[in-house]
């Protein structure tokens, strides 16, 4: 007798029985309690579930030696030829941190602090088309991304004027975009990135929270006015300090309230979104993601 008869041959003596000679029998099936839903995350083979369990509770994952170094060389040429001005890309942004304009430790790159909106070259936008990037964010957003915003930081070595720091905020403020929960920041590590050339500081768990006012920092001995802080919140919340290596990629909600502080370093830093005395210079490879 096959499997498909034997249990349709059960089926039909259950359904020719009254109701009284049916009973119920306990099982381990009893004591199992279904999970709970996960609100950030999405069911998938590449996160783990541990990763998505450290996500929902926390705001962010640090996934390792996710990017080759073979593609962030070619960011970073591509970047200096920005630099440099040997190529132009239609609707980009060149920011320049002027009070290093005099004092600048990388010639050809005249105290450039960031790129924003590069998704016209081809070259730095291949970083939002790397499978291995798509795959994670896909996690948290779910199918049919889009990369919504795009920057280049190059965090420069302060001047004595505390303008390399960056406030603590929300990047939700910046976003005219929802729904939040299914926004992620994709933010990678171009060269070395430690307390010393002023890594990324997060608040693990403020994601739970909502979008609070931002204003420009209160700060003594100037403001900087690239960018807006949190008016107020809790300076005594536990704080991690991202320290990472050349490829190591943060995914994070634009609710996490997050900062970075000083570039002590005589170098710039780094992250697409950061090697060596020169090194020192943090860059790092950010994209927003919906």
């Amino acid at each position: 007798m096959s499997r498909a008869t034997e249990r349709l041959r059960v089926i039909i003596n259950h359904l020719d029985r009254p109701p009284a000679a049916i009973s119920a029998a306990p099982t381990s099936a009893a004591t199992f309690q279904p999970s709970q839903r996960l609100r950030y995350t999405f069911d998938s083979d590449v996160l783990t579930p541990e990763q998505r369990l450290f996500y929902e509770q926390n705001g962010f994952l640090l996934i390792k030696n996710l990017v080759s170094d073979e593609d962030i060389d070619r960011f970073r040429k591509e970047f200096e030829h920005i630099c440099r001005r040997e190529v132009k890309v239609p609707g980009l942004v060149v920011m320049r941190d002027l009070a290093i304009l005099n004092s600048e430790f990388v010639p050809d790159q005249k105290a450039v602090s960031k790129l924003q909106d590069f998704q016209e070259d081809p070259e730095l936008f291949r970083y939002c088309a790397l499978p291995q990037i798509v795959k994670y964010v896909e996690c948290f957003t779910g199918p049919n991304i889009m990369a919504m915003h795009t920057m280049l930081i190059n965090k420069p070595p302060d001047a004595g004027k505390k303008t390399s720091r960056h406030p603590m905020h929300q990047d939700l403020h910046y976003f005219p975009f929802r729904p939040a929960d299914k926004i992620v920041c994709a933010w990678t590590a171009m060269e070395k990135v430690n307390r010393q050339n002023g890594c990324l500081v997060v608040l693990p768990g403020t994601h739970t929270g909502t979008l609070q006012e931002h204003d420009y920092p209160d700060w003594e001995g100037g403001v900087n006015k690239m960018y807006h802080g949190l008016r107020d919140y809790d300076p005594e919340h536990p704080r991690v300090h991202l320290e990472m290596e050349k490829g190591d990629t943060v995914f994070f909600h634009p609710l996490l309230i997050h900062g970075s502080g000083m570039n002590r370093t005589q170098g710039f830093r780094k992250v697409r979104s950061h090697p060596q005395s020169i090194s020192c210079l943090q860059r790092l490879l950010p994209c927003w993601w919906l």
